[in-house]
């Protein structure tokens, strides 16, 4: 089934592009086969608990792997009191989260994100029972060099598939950047200030800031999303975790005050697909997040002391974002698995994207 359904969407798919991508970075060493079995999982609604929700829930690839959501969903009878970051370029990170609390590898990563109860609340060996009951896993474990279904073999494929989301053919790469945008640059590495911390090719450099984002009120004034924080915030050994009214990052790595609400820097890579931004989605618009930095960003007295009013004129702005807007590329909503549910709840695999449609 699996291999009529791969030959199928080779030759209905859309067309090769003519030349190779250009990607910022050179791809990253995957097993293919295991590789198309994290596609497959990362699609799977049997990932949680009660199989309301995948991976892709949350992570949708036409919006560079987010949800398009101020705070994200949860689990069935929670919800989240953070924005869904964007997958792209992440098998380069060197931290997850927004707080960066994951910093070992893209395989914890995914566990927690299965296991957590407020997120996908699902039992290890429930799901490894699940995929073995499974006839295409059980081919496709084999194909992919394991005997058979195991929880360390998804999460090992559930990497491998996020190693291949990268990004390809942005402007800013394939040296097609509108003239707006090449002022923009110059006005992003200047006066604006903005590659002190967005660095590199992924424009992150990993790090935590505080550059004081105000709170989003949400987050305490709905009840289930105050259960996940509460959850979280006790976990992690947060003193008065029931009576805080803020998201204090990565303070919860180091319980050192002076590290209260600082926040990875995010990348900006795809952002046009990625809004509402901030760890919080607090902004809507590129626009909202420019005024806000060259306000010299919010009024935290742990803000970082680099950001100041940085005196931008509307036509710099525009440039600003023009530039911003040259580093998004493709989108990444090609040969997705699509995903039907029976009346027991169960998923069951439809076909590829692009041949149902």
């Amino acid at each position: 089934m699996f291999l009529r359904i791969l030959v199928s969407a080779m030759l209905l798919g859309a067309p090769a592009l003519a030349a190779e991508p250009v990607t910022p970075e050179a791809p990253l060493v995957v097993d293919e086969a295991r590789a198309e079995l994290g596609k497959r999982l990362f699609y799977d609604y049997r990932l949680s608990g009660d199989t309301s929700l995948s991976c892709s829930s949350c992570h949708q690839p036409d919006k560079a792997f987010t949800d398009g959501l101020p705070l994200s969903a949860a689990y069935s009878g929670a919800a989240h009191f953070r924005n869904t970051p964007t997958l792209a370029n992440t098998g380069y990170r060197k931290a997850w989260m927004h707080d960066g609390r994951l910093g070992t590898n893209l395989n914890d990563t995914a566990r927690e994100m299965i296991t957590e109860t407020y997120l996908m609340n699902l039992d290890m060996r429930i799901m490894q029972e699940r995929l073995k009951q499974d006839p295409v896993y059980v081919e496709m474990f084999k194909a992919a060099g394991m005997s058979e279904p195991s929880n360390g073999g998804a999460r090992n494929a559930l990497m491998d598939f996020m190693k291949t989301i990268q990004s390809q053919n942005a402007p800013y790469d394939t040296g097609t950047m509108s003239d707006a945008a090449k002022r923009g640059q110059v006005i992003f590495e200047g006066k604006g200030q903005c590659a002190a911390c967005h660095s590199g090719i992924r424009f992150t450099d990993d790090q935590p800031h505080n550059t004081g984002v105000p709170d989003n009120p949400e987050i305490w004034a709905d009840p289930e999303r105050h259960s996940a924080f509460v959850t979280y915030a006790k976990f992690f050994g947060v003193p008065n975790y029931m009576n805080i009214r803020e998201d204090l990052g990565a303070y919860i790595q180091t319980h050192r005050d002076e590290t209260r609400r600082s926040f990875l820097t995010p990348t900006l890579r795809e952002l046009t697909y990625t809004a509402p931004y901030m760890h919080n989605g607090i902004f809507a618009t590129l626009e909202e997040v420019v005024d806000f930095y060259d306000a010299g960003g919010g009024s935290d007295p742990l803000k970082d002391s680099r950001l100041k009013p940085l005196g931008l004129v509307p036509s710099e702005k525009a440039d600003l974002i023009a530039f911003l807007e040259s580093l998004s590329g493709d989108s990444f909503d090609t040969d997705t698995y699509i995903w039907r549910k029976d009346d027991y709840g169960y998923a069951l695999i439809d076909d590829w994207r692009n041949v149902q449609n």
